[in-house]
């Protein structure tokens, strides 16, 4: 078993620092906080532990914290210790959902006990989250992000791994390569489906209020300030912050969030207290973030903070194989949005989108597919490199091949027909050239013969 990781809450210091004391030599994994404030920055629907209060502490008691904690989670469990004369209140406690209770004074293997029996609890509603997770959501994962390619089966196993967790995320890649949709398909996938996605164009924040339009404000906190405001990121609260293009948000507000993804809690303009906050974020930038930290637009701290999970989201030419694929389903998905007949792509325009660099990505290749579903016409010209006539040669077999197998459904005998070769020499070929089965949606039985 893991070691238990365990926030203890009590606003004496000198039984704070005795109790975690005891629990550290019992192999216990402690992090003690003074209130209960502190408590709920920490403690959310991700956090892998449980939580110990005292009940009689000032601002916030140990039962209202207990509530709160059940806000954000119905499942973290919360132990009470209490005082002799705090007993009828423990067990009315255990009956609004507290998992257990211990009268001081205590014995510390009790806790011990106790501690590690919630912990074993938790761990087990964490783990069958992440699984309801994973298997509720892999068939629409695919439909997300689809391609067959080995850089996009494994950018779905990651996406599936990470949406899974509640770590903070950084996704990098070109424009128009799809950053959007895997954050939110991470979001989407996670525990915190049901609440908020709060998406932040960190470009486009008003230089002005861009701390109050983020973190809120109290009345009087500037000229104009008249009400309380919550910021963007009280709003998230519970689900998934999505910052676009983090590079572009001032230094000094990136400070401000480097200490938000620390302690998990904000601070309202023209207020001193802090407010818990339960979000996860995620990060996207279509530059390399070290790059943007040795241009001086990115905090190396923040840097680190956000390089746990990272995902690389691969430009368009760099999986040529799929896009055909993506074509048709571009196609079906404009044609349904226009309430239209799809248009068909024979295998000829398929090779040729094949070949081409697409630096708008996937947002370019919609277009194109819009165009041809409306009659337009529409596959822009690109100049073409020079290149050796034999790599051009190869280039162009290949790009035909994984076009007529993607136009004929990835059954093989109408592909090997249609181009006027024989079955082994369209196997050799697509061995030649790595288009192996993975392009094969329905195979013919005879194709196995």
């Amino acid at each position: 078993m893991s070691t238990p990781q365990v926030i203890l809450v009590d606003d004496d210091q000198q039984m704070r620092s005795s109790t975690s004391q005891a629990l550290e030599l019992a192999g216990v994994a402690v992090r003690t906080v003074a209130s209960g404030v502190e408590a709920l920055a920490l403690a959310g629907p991700g956090f892998d532990g449980i939580v110990v209060s005292d009940i009689r502490m000032p601002q916030m008691d140990g039962m209202t914290l207990m509530a709160r904690l059940r806000e954000l989670d119905p499942d973290l469990p919360v132990i009470l210790i209490t005082g002799h004369a705090d007993v009828q209140l423990a067990i009315s406690a255990i009956r609004a959902g507290a998992y257990d209770f211990l009268e001081k004074p205590f014995v510390v293997q009790d806790l011990v006990t106790v501690i590690r029996r919630a912990c074993a609890h938790r761990a087990l509603v964490l783990d069958n989250r992440r699984l309801r997770a994973v298997a509720g959501k892999r068939d629409d994962v695919e439909a997300r992000l689809p391609g067959r390619t080995p850089v996009m089966v494994d950018l779905r196993h990651r996406v599936r791994a990470i949406g899974a967790s509640d770590a903070d995320t950084l996704i990098i890649g070109p424009t128009g390569s799809g950053k959007e949709v895997v954050a939110r398909t991470l979001h989407d996938i996670s525990a915190r489906a049901s609440r908020p996605f709060v998406a932040i164009n960190c470009a486009a924040l008003p230089e002005q209020l861009i701390e109050s339009d983020l973190f809120g404000h109290e009345p009087g906190a500037f000229p104009g300030a008249i009400r309380p405001r919550f910021g963007r990121f009280e709003h998230a609260r519970g689900g998934t912050v999505l910052l676009d293009e983090i590079g572009a948000m001032p230094l000094h507000v990136q400070a401000r969030l480097l200490r938000v993804l620390q302690e998990r809690c904000i601070t309202r303009l023209g207020s001193h207290d802090p407010i818990a906050l339960d979000v996860r974020f995620v990060a996207i930038s279509k530059t390399e973030p070290s790059a943007l930290v040795t241009r001086g637009l990115l905090r190396e701290d923040l840097y680190w903070r956000l390089n746990l999970a990272v995902l690389h989201i691969p430009p368009l030419a760099g999986r040529r194989e799929d896009i055909p694929l993506l074509f048709l389903q571009l196609i079906r998905e404009a044609a349904a949005r226009h309430s239209l007949p799809e248009r068909p792509a024979n295998p000829a325009l398929l090779a040729d989108l094949a070949a081409r660099d697409w630096p708008g990505n996937i947002r370019e290749l919609r277009n194109v597919a819009e165009r041809h579903v409306l009659g337009l016409d529409g596959v822009p010209g690109e100049e073409m490199t020079l290149a050796r006539l034999s790599d051009r040669m190869a280039d162009f077999e290949r790009s035909v091949i994984a076009g007529a197998i993607a136009a004929h459904g990835g059954r093989l005998r109408p592909v090997y027909e249609a181009l006027g070769i024989s079955r082994k020499t369209l196997y050799d070929k697509m061995q030649r050239h790595g288009l192996d089965r993975r392009f094969i949606i329905e195979p013919d039985d005879e194709d196995h013969a």
